[in-house]
């Protein structure tokens, strides 16, 4: 079972970098925050006999990673934003399986996250990796060879380079496993050189020696909705962001409370100190063009920002919107289980979301998401409701 750990979780930066950098914010402004996290089974898989188990072991041994020297320096040369106090406790951060529960009733499984938020934040993307990786292994799904996988993304490659495109893999969660998303950023990073800029993959890109990518995931702001109220959220989670990273890592989420809630408090100076914006749910092109608008509609050149989109892409997505905001705007990609995940099997639909956080010495409260695409909202069905009644949002 270790063999099969060590090649699935060699590293502690096996993780999205969005994850390392809200750590250091959590540990920086909220370090006696607690938080509470569940499995969604989206796609209502099957997980056979034993399955819970062997996940449970797997967690187990994640115990045993630890940040190494060369790692830290890593960080240091290529990160200066993540401050040395924030280094040093990373260093000494080891996972503990104690907050990690799981119960397997039949085909299904029951997982919880509970800790301090500064701790327990780094579990759901590699948790969602080794489901993923463990469900395939113990399911006996026979993906495609090696070289089709190579010789398959050699084409996704060139002809996301024939767009003349920007491409960053952002696939760890859904991977089918750490040796495919290996072979695919080994291949992209070669073929595809003028349009692969990077992975949100800490452990990768160290491998090839580029700067990870990401910022914030919408828990920072589900966190922020719960302490300081749905109005404030998305305000009071920009400020915090820019109070700790001082200008880096520009890019805001936008869809936690709905993008349209998002840019009635993403004002001139939200708009001007942050480089852009990323869109993770709801029709690409008309979120494009809102974006547009509200940077002509505050005087800022929309050429001067970015969009990142990282929803769902595939090589026609990205041609549409790269035909709809070229010239119009700056724009990159993000693409995960199409990459890491493109083997002739089922992709996994499977999310770990934040439901509850709570304050020293205070009671649990309910967090939630509401998506620009509703099949997303996630939470508490009254709170999701108040949230809507709060913010007059019509789903």
């Amino acid at each position: 079972m270790i063999t099969h750990l060590l090649q699935s979780a060699p590293s502690i930066l096996d993780n999205d970098f969005y994850k390392f950098t809200m750590q250091q914010a959590v540990v920086r402004l909220f370090p006696s925050a607690m938080a509470r996290y569940s499995f969604i089974n989206r796609g209502k898989h099957r997980f056979p006999e034993g399955f819970g188990s062997a996940l449970q072991e797997r967690i187990s041994e994640m115990a045993k990673l630890r940040l190494t020297n060369e790692e830290k320096n890593f960080l240091k040369i290529n990160c200066p934003y993540l401050d040395p106090l924030y280094l040093d406790f990373l260093a000494g951060y080891r996972y503990d399986p104690n907050e990690v529960n799981i119960v397997q009733n039949g085909t299904d499984i029951d997982l919880h996250i509970e800790g301090h938020w500064y701790r327990s934040i780094l579990w759901e993307v590699p948790i969602m990796a080794l489901i993923c990786e463990l469900y395939y292994e113990m399911t006996d799904g026979k993906r495609i060879s090696d070289e089709m996988l190579i010789d398959q993304t050699v084409v996704k490659a060139k002809r996301f380079q024939s767009l003349g495109v920007n491409i960053a893999e952002f696939g760890t969660r859904r991977r089918h496993s750490y040796h495919v998303q290996k072979l695919v950023i080994d291949t992209f990073n070669r073929e595809g050189r003028k349009t692969f800029v990077g992975t949100s993959n800490v452990h990768f890109a160290m491998l090839h020696q580029t700067k990870p990518i990401g910022t914030h995931a919408h828990e920072w702001f589900m966190y922020h909705a719960a302490v300081y109220g749905f109005p404030q959220a998305n305000a009071t989670s920009l400020q915090h962001w820019v109070d700790v990273f001082r200008g880096d890592l520009g890019i805001a989420l936008s869809d936690t409370y709905t993008t349209d809630v998002f840019l009635s408090q993403f004002d001139k100076m939200f708009s001007k100190l942050f480089d852009g914006v990323r869109q993770d749910s709801g029709k690409p092109i008309e979120f494009a063009d809102k974006i547009i608008a509200h940077y002509n509609q505050l005087g800022i050149d929309p050429l001067t920002k970015i969009i990142i989109f990282s929803d769902g892409l595939d090589y026609e997505k990205v041609a549409r919107i790269t035909d709809h905001c070229r010239g119009k705007i700056g724009f990159s990609f993000g693409i995960g289980t199409n990459l890491s995940n493109d083997v002739g099997l089922e992709a996994m639909n499977i999310v770990i979301k934040m439901t509850q956080t709570r304050q020293e010495n205070g009671k649990w409260m309910h967090v939630v998401k509401l998506s620009d695409n509703p099949d997303k909202n996630t939470g508490n069905a009254d709170m999701i409701a108040a949230a809507k009644t709060i913010l007059n949002i019509e789903q």
